[in-house]
């Protein structure tokens, strides 16, 4: 092994150099390590760290974490854009419905925008989680810009329907003649009749 050390180096230099020596014969997959879908899951932190974003949580899932890696160089280029925002809602694994105060009928206020953020399974549908989203997307919008936030529930179902029957009692009122002194009148004759009704309602 050859020295770069003088001839003159103290017994601790040189051991230092001898143990620091064996660390250059240590692999570094650099290309594995930079890469947010190859990159062992207890360094993206780190990978994070190094790429500029401004929040991260443990509690996130892995699948999150990798796409708010991937798209972080995206983001801060284009950082202050709808673009950006819509970019940012999108790497948490949320749907986001986005309108901007010249797109109202009548036009909002300048410089605002409505947000209606939507959560799917995958991805913790939590309001600390969604306070996450917001905080994000107040550092990645336009500094003059302000917005109002919605969260939807995105679910799927079924509407069913079905007949009941039911016995209802009704009356009847039969008008009839009858002649009396001073001109004609009418006289009102109540009788019950029974009808069956088929009703329908939502099951």
């Amino acid at each position: 092994m050859s020295s770069l050390l003088p001839p003159n180096a103290t017994d601790t230099e040189r051991a230092i150099e001898a143990t620091t020596q064996r660390t250059t014969n240590l692999p570094v997959p650099l290309r594995t390590l930079w890469n947010p879908d190859t990159c062992p899951a207890d360094l993206l932190p780190w990978l994070a760290w190094s790429l500029s974003i401004d929040s991260w949580k443990d509690y996130w899932p892995e699948a999150v974490k990798r796409q708010r890696i991937r798209d972080a160089i995206e983001i801060q280029r284009r950082k202050g854009t709808a673009k950006s925002v819509r970019d940012v809602v999108t790497s948490f694994g949320g749907g986001l419905a986005m309108r901007e105060w010249w797109q109202t009928t009548p036009a909002g206020t300048p410089h605002t925008f409505e947000l209606i953020l939507t959560l799917g399974g995958s991805v913790p549908a939590t309001a600390e989680y969604q306070e996450d989203i917001i905080n994000e997307v107040r550092r990645t919008k336009p500094v003059r810009s302000h917005f109002t936030f919605t969260a939807g529930i995105s679910a799927a179902g079924g509407l069913g329907l079905c007949g009941i029957l039911r016995t209802a009692v009704f009356a009847r009122l039969r008008l009839t003649e009858k002649p009396f002194q001073g001109g004609i009148g009418f006289q009102g004759v109540i009788r019950p009749v029974t009808y069956t009704r088929l009703s329908t309602q939502e099951a």
